[in-house]
Formats: C-alpha cells, structure tokens, sequence
C-alpha cells in the first residue's frame, strides 16, 4: 500500500493471479479498515496544502506523470496483460487512454474559473468562486486497469482534491505501477494514498462513513454502487457514479449491413466483451439481417483465443470463474428458450486453454426479450442479435431497460440519425461509431448507469464546489 507518501509492507497479503493460465504473478498488502481510516486522516493533512497551490503547480505534476507515463507503457501495458489478460495491443492502448486523462486535466486544471455577477444593489458586488470539494475516496474496477485510475485520479489532483483509491482486488498490481508513477513525480506525501484489499466491504464502508471524506467516486456494477451510495447518503457526501450497462446497437437497412458487422465484431469482443458500454442487444432490421449475420460469423471465426502475450491473440479470458458461469447460463438460457446458436456457445478448454477462463466468442440470433441475455449485462464474449421491422419499434425496445450508459446506431440517414440520437435514454450515443470515448469527452450515463460524468470539462467539475461571496462595498 501507499499511504502518506510511503510505501507499506506487511506481512498480511493476498495473492494475484493470471486470469490466462492461473499462474501466481504477485501478491499485495491484504489492508483493512484501519489501513483506509490512516490514508484518508494522511489525505486530509495533506489537503490544506495542496489545495493552496496554483493552479500551474498542479498542472505541472500532472504533466510530469503523463510524460513517465508514456515512457513506461510498454512495461505496464505487459503488466496489465499478465494481470488483467487483455492482448497486449490492447493493454498498449488502454495505457494511452491513460495517459490521455492526465495530459487533459493537467491543461483543464488552469481553466477553472470563477466569475463575478451584477447586483442590482449599488454597493454590492457578488463573486462565485470554484474550490476543491476536499478529501476524495475513489474505488476503481479490474476490467480497465489503469484508465480507470487516471480518470479519476487527474481531475481530483486538478482540482485540488485529495484521494484515496482502492482498485478492484483482481489488479491491485496495476495500480502499484501507476502510483510508482506518482510518487517518482513528486506528488506530495498523503496527496495520493492507495489501499489494497482482497474483501472490498470494509474499506468502501470506511469511505462512506468517515466524516473526512467528502466525495466517493466508484466504477463497478449497479447493485455495488446503489449500496455505496445508501450508505454515503447520512453524511450527504458527494457521488459520482459509473455503472452498468445494456448497450443497444441498432443497425437500420439503410446502413451498410457487411460495414455495421464489423464494426459489431470490433466493440463486442473488445476486452473479451467485458466493458461497460459493450453492446449486449444487437438489434437489426429485418431484410439485411442475413448478410449481417453472416458477416459477423464469419468475423468471430478469425478470433483467436489465447495468452495476451502471444501476438496472434485476440481475445483473452474473462476474469474468473464465476464471469465463465454467468456467460455460459445466459446462453444456456437463451438456447433452452429458442435462440439459434452460429457461434461458440462453450467454455474453451483445448490446448492449455482449460488453465485460464476462456469463452468462446459466441453468436445468437432469434434473441426475445424473455431470455436473460436480453435483461441482463453480460459482461462477455456474447453478441445477442434480435430482428426488428420499424423505427418506432427498434427504440422503444433499446430503451426498454433499466440501464442507459451507451448506444450504437448504424445509419445512411441524417434525419434518421438524428431522431435516434434525440430519442435514445442513454449517455453516450456512437452514431456509426463504437468508440465514441476520449479523454475529452464526457463519459457517463442516465438511469441505473450511473450519477455524473468523467473526462471532459465535466469531469473536473464533479470534483469542484461552488462558493458565492456577496460583498458590501
């Protein structure tokens, strides 16, 4: 762990494991809720004095950690791999992805500005004032290893806030190489605290109910995060929350249907289809599905399971065994309930596979909206496909659900675009595009995915609370 600037050891640890052979890679201080109590009292020290400084002091730490973030993405990027088990051209981007939250809160951090309002008083004069909201506990999850930890951890540090983060327990690694970065770039002692810990539950209770934390920012699943929030709630502490989602990705006729399964097969199976804004209902009209689905077909066959360290590899294994049973009893379910199977549809055990947690990538048509897959965030190698007719139709069902984190929409109409667009209940709408994400852009959803937005000027804001001065003069 680091907490107040110094790196502590112990002799209570829990291990880490390679979710592609089930190798022991490492082992982490196993912290506890007295560990989570001395970080954020370090945080809270520390907060006087690194809020005061300028706004440029900020931002040139922030910069220098971009900077020896780049120059060892390569190492972290094989880390990140044999920890997380993405490919390791993945992992190479995700660290860029990174990298690319601390360059643009680095440059946001100079651009937090007040202003000043008329009166209609003569001799008053109104100021607004933006300061840091104060000791931030962040909790960050194991399927975006490093990014997760930038986003976050940049706009909190340019605002001025002080952090404590626990990251997920299946890659407490990830996050030790990425505070490394942080204490070789001078940020100051109890400025940036991490702790680790193989049973989540004590330290996210410490975070909710320590009256020195005034903000908890949290990535993870829906029901973890309603948990966390009813708990900061007595104490009205600021959330942010990122959570699940049940992506739809509609593709209309007059879209290039051969164009639209590719790009299906890119933002599925991306990460092993375990990311938030994954599409998990993969709607298509009617007269051009067969083209699609063979073209999607024929795209999944040229996946290559494996070790993320082998170049020939394109997908990797999800991340325990109880992702590989949820994976496998959605489609279970969906075949027991008349779903045709293309695809893969089993656990992948040949050739050494049968050491890690491999899925095959896997492809159903005939999806209704009795089956689990279709209710339920997967969070895997599955691409669900349900025919559509009308317009009208495809987006009352896309909106059909208690999640509304992000959308797809392959269209050649304008207008059409538009609408759906308009029409979606979901945060972030890729208009044909699946990667409608940058560190730039505000990312975040509506309904049960989630309270605010990171990355953007949004971002900053979250971590920022707005004081008025009225002044008689």
């Amino acid at each position: 762990m680091y907490i107040n600037g110094a790196w502590i050891q112990s002799s209570r640890t829990f291990p880490v494991f390679n979710p592609a052979n089930g190798e022991q890679i490492g082992a982490v201080v196993d912290g506890d809720r007295g560990d989570a109590c001395t970080a954020i009292a370090a945080a809270a020290a520390a907060l006087p004095a690194w809020s005061a400084l300028t706004a440029y002091e900020r931002s040139d730490k922030l910069y220098s950690a971009h900077r020896l973030m780049l120059e060892r993405r390569p190492q972290l990027a094989q880390l990140m791999t044999r920890e997380q088990g993405k490919p390791l051209k993945a992992a190479l981007n995700e660290v860029k992805y990174a990298a690319d939250f601390l360059l643009w809160f680095a440059e946001e951090a100079k651009r937090v500005y007040g202003r000043t309002i008329p009166s209609s008083r003569s001799d008053q004069r109104f100021l607004v004032h933006r300061q840091p909201v104060g000791v931030v506990a962040a909790i960050t999850p194991w399927n975006y290893p490093v990014s997760m930890l930038t986003r976050k951890l940049a706009p909190a540090l340019a605002a001025g806030c002080t952090v404590v983060l626990k990251p997920a327990e299946a890659t407490p690694l990830c996050a030790v190489a990425v505070f490394e970065i942080l204490h070789e770039v001078g940020i100051p002692a109890g400025v940036v605290n991490l702790v680790t810990a193989a049973d989540p539950a004590p330290i996210g209770e410490e975070f909710c109910t320590n009256p020195a934390v005034r903000k908890l920012t949290f990535t993870g699943s829906t029901a973890v995060g309603k948990q966390l929030a009813q708990a900061a709630a007595p104490q009205l502490k600021r959330v942010s929350m990122e959570l699940g989602g049940h992506a739809p990705f509609i593709v209309f006729d007059d879209a290039d249907p051969l164009h639209a399964a590719r790009g299906v097969a890119l933002v599925k199976f991306l990460n092993t289809g375990q990311a938030c804004i994954s599409p998990n209902r993969i709607f298509v009209q009617r007269n051009i599905l067969a083209p699609f689905l063979q073209t999607l077909q024929e795209r999944i066959g040229k996946l290559q399971a494996g070790d993320g360290m082998d170049p020939a590899t394109s997908i990797g294994p999800l991340v325990n065994q109880a992702a590989v049973d949820k994976v496998d009893r959605q489609v279970r379910n969906a075949l027991d309930m008349g779903a045709t199977l293309h695809a893969g549809g089993r656990r992948l055990l040949e050739g050494g596979l049968d050491r890690g947690f491999f899925y095959a990538p896997t492809l159903l048509s005939g999806v209704s909206p009795g089956m689990l897959i279709y209710r339920e965030e997967t969070f895997g190698p599955v691409a669900a496909v349900i025919a559509f007719d009308e317009e009208a139709e495809v987006l009352a069902m896309a909106n059909d659900t208690s999640y509304g984190l992000a959308a797809y929409v392959y269209t050649g109409n304008l207008s059409r675009a538009m609408r759906s667009f308009e029409s979606l209940q979901f945060g972030i709408i890729g208009i044909n595009d699946i990667n409608p994400t940058s560190a730039a852009a505000p990312f975040g959803g509506m309904k049960e995915s989630g309270l605010g937005r990171e990355g953007a000027r949004e971002g900053i804001e979250e971590y920022l609370e707005t004081k008025l001065g009225g002044f008689s003069i």
